[in-house]
């Protein structure tokens, strides 16, 4: 069996990843066919002796859709053309305005009705309703022949149809006067453009936020060196990632990548390994230790033999992680396109069973009002608007209060969630080194002297050590004889006389005694110790950690009052985590896990049955982010977590997620609404059109009446969305 994951172009909605679903299971040979709408991705299971992938693109080819090579641009194959978008929607909403006006100034004389040739209004309407239906609306009509051929209806069917019988019908009142003399003489030029311009607008939308979820990897990717420095025969020659071999020797300069996973064989440096495992302290790295691809080489040369490259680095592996639980994910089945299902079916039931009982009772020109009321009627405008508008508007408030929404889909599974998983670094932490404490007999003296050391150092716990020194206001002294220990600490003479400071490990090297309980303390609270001596004699220890953000605590109580179970997953040793979760009143920890790991663990709250929500800043995170229900970036981490991620959270301001959550559940509450408003109209008016009055008041509803009626559907649901701007977060 052959697994394969396979870009598609063409897909318009959720209703086409179930019709290439359906078309490619009942391939011979097929095993397993799951389509992702989001990410437009097939994930096909097969025997390559019975079938191949030819075989699937002549089934699904008849269909409108087709595979794309990988190495094609495919990220955009379905996105509405901005050119599209700049023609209809300015000209929509004009149009829709004037309806309404029009409408209202019929039934509220004092309205001044706006004077325009009737004649020349409908010639124009008739033009622009050409270009919009024959140009941005060839998706839908592509739709009605798909439907026609081989049955297989979506929201895009009913658009098409109904957009397609207002404009034939409105076609033959202006150029066949004789033949529909008998009917009402009243064009539907304006509905179709209308329809077109919301859905149009509503598509593009959609699909710019999809077109962002294949940039995460992208940018992954470009996190890999592209050469490597490799020692051969003496020699020191530059050949590319792809040419390293398992066992080479490999050279890294200060400042640059580390090319592939290995252990050092020679050399000492600190790595800023903050990409891959979200820790913001340097890492001090000696022979013997391992380096991993993709972090950075900051000060020191090493030498390293490669140990895993290709697809075995970690790397390779979070990418790997990334797009599986991006594709795990199930297309987003939007309510309107469950209905569309049974609603597109239905209504032409009922619009050509109506047609054929008024012919058969001799009434062809009441069957055709009928038909064309109906199709007009169950146009869905009001269903194309319910979910974009609520989304467009809660979008905007959220940015206002610096909550970037990237789908309707965050804001559902947002509403429902049980389980917060955190990040510590950068989440729940500041996500830089501070002095915490300082223990020393003169702590004036002691900073101005660790200060004046530390000042010629580039180690992150040195500039936490001078940035303490700054604010005690200490005069920096002149440093002779300054040297790095690497991995234990500096040295240096101020005033003719040697200062050490440096860690634990300098202590023991220097065989200087310390206070162990005080050490356990510190080391319990996940605090670095470093230590000032001279003439084997601590002059000062100085405990340094990551500090827990402000307004930690109050969100995380305000979080277990609405019933979400809060974890946190950090990369972190258990000490510090332990600590930090006490600290912020945090319900469980899972300490020292590795970046993969972290997905994996959410999958495993998931199988429990827990929506899971993750909050995280780093690469590390993208995994867990994409594989969470609902994925919630800091804004001040990486891009690549941003871009994984549903929902970013700006000033990386943690108590933002409770703002979202009260966002997301008034949002799902108006979408609920909006609906509920769209459908009113159509169950309500389609009988009402099929001529359900007429035995009581010997009276057709007349298209117009049915055009206003899908008008006001659309008012009222705008509307709706609109008291969103009004919500108090």
């Amino acid at each position: 069996m052959k697994n394969l994951t396979l870009s598609v172009k063409g897909m318009h909605c959720t209703a086409c990843a179930f019709n290439i679903e359906d078309a490619i299971k009942n391939i011979k040979g097929v095993n397993s066919c799951r389509v992702n709408y989001a990410n437009e991705k097939i994930y096909v299971d097969f025997d390559e002796m019975q079938t191949d992938v030819e075989s699937f693109n002549k089934k699904i080819k008849p269909l409108g859709y087709g595979i794309v090579q990988e190495h094609q641009d495919h990220g955009h194959h379905h996105e509405t053309p901005p050119i599209k978008v700049l023609f209809i929607v300015p000209i929509s909403i004009l149009i829709f305005i004037l309806m309404i006006w029009d409408t209202l100034s019929n039934i509220f004389m004092k309205l001044p009705q706006i004077m325009l040739p009737d004649m020349l209004m409908t010639y124009v309407l008739f033009i622009i309703a050409s270009i919009s239906l024959f140009w941005v609306g060839i998706p839908y009509l592509r739709a009605i022949y798909t439907f026609i051929k081989y049955k297989k209806a979506n929201m895009d069917t009913l658009i098409g149809i109904g957009t397609l019988t207002a404009y034939l019908y409105s076609l033959a009142i202006l150029f066949l006067p004789k033949l529909s003399s008998n009917i009402a003489q009243y064009t539907y030029f304006d509905a179709t453009i209308v329809v077109l311009g919301f859905i149009t607008l509503g598509k593009y939308l959609e699909a710019k936020a999809k077109s962002k979820t294949g940039d995460a990897i992208k940018k992954l990717l470009g996190m890999q060196a592209k050469t490597a420095l490799i020692e051969k025969n003496g020699d020191v020659i530059e050949i590319q990632i792809e040419e390293v071999k398992i066992g080479d020797i490999i050279i890294v300069k200060p400042g640059s990548k580390i090319p592939v996973d290995g252990v050092i064989i020679d050399g000492s440096s600190s790595i800023d390994e903050s990409a891959i495992t979200g820790e913001s302290v340097f890492v001090d790295k000696k022979t013997g230790d391992q380096v991993i691809g993709g972090t950075i080489n900051k000060n020191g040369i090493l030498k390293f033999k490669a140990e895993k490259v290709g697809t075995d680095t970690m790397l390779s592996h979070i990418i790997k992680t990334v797009e599986e639980a991006q594709g795990s994910k199930a297309p987003i089945q939007k309510l309107a396109d469950k209905i569309a299902h049974v609603f597109v079916p239905t209504v032409l039931i009922i619009s050509f069973t109506t047609l054929a009982v008024w012919t058969i009772l001799g009434h062809f020109t009441y069957g055709l009002i009928a038909f064309t009321g109906i199709l007009v009627i169950a146009c869905p405008c009001a269903l194309g608007l319910a979910t974009p508008t609520a989304v467009i508007v809660a979008s905007g408030k959220g940015a206002q209060n610096g909550i970037l929404i990237k789908d309707a889909q965050s804001l559902e599974n947002l509403n429902k969630i049980d389980t917060l998983v955190i990040d510590k670094t950068g989440t729940i932490t500041n996500g830089t080194p501070s002095v915490t404490d300082i223990i020393s007999d003169d702590i004036i003296a002691s900073l101005e002297i660790i200060g004046s050391l530390e000042n010629n150092s580039e180690h992150p716990l040195a500039y936490a050590i001078v940035k303490k020194a700054k604010e005690g206001k200490v005069d920096f002294k002149k440093v002779k004889d300054f040297e790095i220990i690497p991995g234990k600490g500096l040295m240096g003479k101020i005033e003719n006389k040697l200062y050490q400071a440096g860690n634990i490990t300098m202590l023991n090297e220097l065989k200087i005694d310390y206070d162990q309980k005080l050490i356990e303390k510190l080391t319990k609270e996940g605090k670095t110790p470093i230590f000032l001596v001279s003439n084997k004699n601590i002059l000062a220890t100085f405990a340094l950690a990551d500090t827990i953000k402000d307004n930690i605590k109050d969100t995380v109580a305000t979080l277990h009052k609405m019933g979400i179970k809060i974890i946190m997953l950090t990369g972190d040793n258990k000490n510090t985590a332990d600590f930090i979760a006490r600290s912020a009143g945090i319900d469980q920890v899972f300490a020292q896990i590795l970046p993969h790991e972290k997905a994996s663990e959410i999958k495993k709250l998931q199988e429990s049955g827990k929506l899971v929500a993750m909050v995280g800043d780093g690469v590390n995170d993208a995994p867990a982010l994409a594989q969470a229900d609902i994925g919630i970036a800091m804004s001040t981490g990486t891009d690549i977590a941003i871009e994984t991620s549903s929902i970013t959270l700006l000033k990386g301001d943690f108590s933002k997620v409770l703002q979202a959550i009260k966002l997301s559940k008034k949002t799902m509450r108006t979408i609920k609404q909006n609906l509920f408003w769209a459908f009113v109209y159509n169950i309500i008016g389609i009988p009402v059109a099929a001529g359900l009055l007429y035995p009581f008041y010997h009276t057709m509803l007349n298209p117009m009446f049915a055009g206003a009626a899908m008008a006001f559907s659309s008012v009222s649901v705008v509307t709706n969305s609109l008291r969103l701007k009004s919500v108090k977060l």
